[in-house]
């Protein structure tokens, strides 16, 4: 596992690079030698920021933490991804047949789930065509954090979000 390093409003000085090396090198048993992790450490309004980031065969693991100690959001992130991977490796298994970026080791011991992953309620309703800057003032009339909608301009299903500074991002599917 190759850990690359930045920082953003930060000096990343060698204690920082020892810490994050010593805590996401435990996570060095699950991935192979070849798995890049990418790690963006930064300074926000006296935030404490680490962003992690791990792509594995068509999917992304990734974890943000934020205090008010550099130190402490290292460990909360290292803690965070552990419990994510551990939770979701039989589905990762059955997704990556032949392990992807995954060691044996990983794949063939057992974890227990914490949680159950339970769908509750399924809602149907209808979808009329929209332009997304509509789908936005949708979105915000209902008050929700996202809407999802059906394109005029594309003829696809995509979704809005709300995003950090008052800002919209769009999903849209590759087809």
């Amino acid at each position: 596992m190759r850990i690359n390093m930045i920082g953003r409003n930060i000096e990343v000085s060698d204690s920082l690079k020892d810490a994050v090396n010593r805590k996401l090198g435990k996570l060095d048993r699950f991935f192979s030698p070849d798995t890049e992790v990418q790690v963006t450490l930064s300074v926000e309004r006296g935030r404490q920021k680490i962003e992690v980031t791990i792509p594995v065969k068509g999917n992304i693991i990734r974890s943000e933490q934020v205090s008010n100690d550099m130190y402490v959001s290292i460990d909360l992130v290292e803690e965070v991804i552990e419990k994510q991977l551990k939770k979701y490796k039989s589905k990762l298994y059955e997704k990556h047949k032949a392990g992807g970026s995954f060691t044996e080791e990983f794949l063939e011991n057992d974890y227990s789930e914490d949680e159950e992953i339970c769908i509750i309620r399924t809602k149907k309703f209808d979808m009329k065509p929209m332009y997304p800057e509509d789908a936005c003032v949708q979105m915000e009339l209902l008050g929700h954090n996202f809407y999802v909608f059906f394109n005029a301009e594309t003829g696809n299903v995509n979704v809005v979000y709300k995003r950090k500074g008052n800002t919209y991002g769009l999903i849209e599917p590759e087809v």
